[in-house]
């Protein structure tokens, strides 16, 4: 049995962290969100991937290799235009043969349950089996219908309230070699893309046994920013005690924690696990790490610094007396000395964050910020809830930012206003 994944799309709902790196190689927990996908297939079994690849590849293929690292066998197939996913699955033609599983890039999945789809598969001889879940909103996917448990119909994003029921597809799925003969049949949907559940709809028709997999494992979408903090905090509640780097006299540490090697934590450091911590860190003295806090590779975090169940990427910088609090922060960012980062509204309401264009409610209480790669913010600025910080923006000091920022801007305080301008290139 081989898989593959796909991983080729840019992931614009989670925009500004995706203008320098497709959606999948955002980390959580320590890893990027792919590599979950690629050590869960190991799990099951299955060492032979195929990654569909094209926004960005190079950062993909620069982790990967090949794979030996991860003792699978990985290879790579560009889809040069991104024309839907029934054109991602159709593109990998001649790398797979027989049966394979195919999994969208942008899900975490158990490898328990890769292992019950291809029971599944290979009890009931279906053509094509889909793994299912329940949701809240169906209105964001593809809603199936069922007759026990074979598929009937599948109706992509019905409008609020006129789904036939809540059970979707999972994007997970088991499919043989003739897939690409449905996919050769598929024609463009409204949206102008070739979709795999038209090509299933097509062995639907032809009478081919297309069969749902109820999932009662672990399967996790990852679409929006603020998701990635509900998937690192699933991560890092399993996470084991390895401290690898340097400790100073006086850090105080409760809970588990990961520290990376070439890490010094300084003296009065003060960490509640689970917290992870990457290599070449150099935290403190006197800081405060809060659960489900997940530090990347050569962070700095000074003098009485506060960070709360936050991610912050590679290289990035949080100066002396700062606060983060339920924030994403990209990499080489420089947060400057005082910073402060509200994650609460005054109301106690629900924080919004714009997602393409409309205002989005996160479902959560607190929520701070979103920073794209290499932000810096000058001293004593200050951020409200929900906020997002395009690519390379600077924010002068004092500031208060209580709108998005685009990237590559500057935003100066002048007196009781704010003054933006273009970035100067040189």
């Amino acid at each position: 049995m081989k898989a593959v994944i796909l991983t080729a799309g840019e992931g614009t709902r989670m925009r500004p962290l995706t203008v320098t790196k497709p959606k999948t190689m955002l980390q959580v927990g320590g890893k990027p969100i792919l590599q979950y996908n690629v050590e869960s297939l190991r799990d099951a079994g299955i060492k032979d991937i195929t990654m569909v690849v094209g926004y960005r590849e190079e950062i993909i293929k620069d982790h990967f290799i090949d794979g030996t690292h991860l003792d699978v066998n990985i290879n790579y197939v560009t889809q040069e235009e991104r024309l839907g996913t029934a054109h991602a699955i159709g593109s990998t033609r001649g790398a797979v043969e027989g049966s394979f599983i195919v999994l969208n890039g942008d899900i975490i999945v158990d490898p328990i349950l890769i292992k019950d789809l291809i029971k599944k598969y290979q009890a009931d001889n279906a053509r094509s089996v889909l793994v299912l879940t329940e949701v809240d909103d169906p209105s964001s996917f593809g809603v199936v219908e069922l007759d026990e448990d074979r598929i009937t119909n599948i109706i992509e994003k019905p409008k609020p309230g006129e789904a036939p029921s809540n059970l979707i597809n999972a994007g997970i799925y088991l499919f043989d070699n003739q897939i690409f003969d449905a996919i050769d049949q598929t024609e463009k949907s409204q949206r102008g893309e070739y979709e795999i559940t038209d090509s299933l709809l097509i062995q639907m028709k032809n009478d081919e046994k297309v069969l749902g997999l109820r999932s009662k494992n672990n399967w996790i979408d990852i679409g929006r920013p603020w998701e990635l903090l509900d998937v690192n905090e699933h991560f890092l509640k399993d996470l084991k005690t390895d401290i690898q780097g340097e400790l100073e006299e006086g850090v105080i540490i409760h809970g588990p924690v990961f520290i990376g090697k070439n890490t010094i934590i300084r003296s009065g450091t003060y960490i509640m696990g689970p917290v992870y911590i990457g290599e070449d860190c150099d935290i403190g003295p006197n800081t405060l790490l809060r659960k489900y806090t997940s530090l990347g590779n050569n962070v700095s975090a000074g003098n009485a610094v506060e960070i709360k169940n936050s991610i912050i990427m590679d290289h990035t910088n949080v100066n002396h007396l700062t606060y983060v609090g339920d924030s994403i922060i990209g990499s080489k960012c420089n947060i400057a000395a005082g910073t402060n980062i509200a994650n609460l509204r005054f109301d106690d309401g629900n924080v919004k964050i714009r997602v393409k264009g409309d205002r989005i409610d996160s479902g959560r209480r607190k929520m701070g910020v979103v920073f794209g790669d290499g932000v810096k913010t000058g001293i004593n600025s200050s951020f409200n809830p929900g906020v997002k910080i395009g690519v390379n923006s600077r924010i002068g000091a004092g500031a208060i930012v209580s709108k998005d920022l685009e990237s590559n801007k500057v935003l100066i305080p002048l007196q009781e206003h704010h003054i933006i301008t273009n970035k100067d290139k040189n």
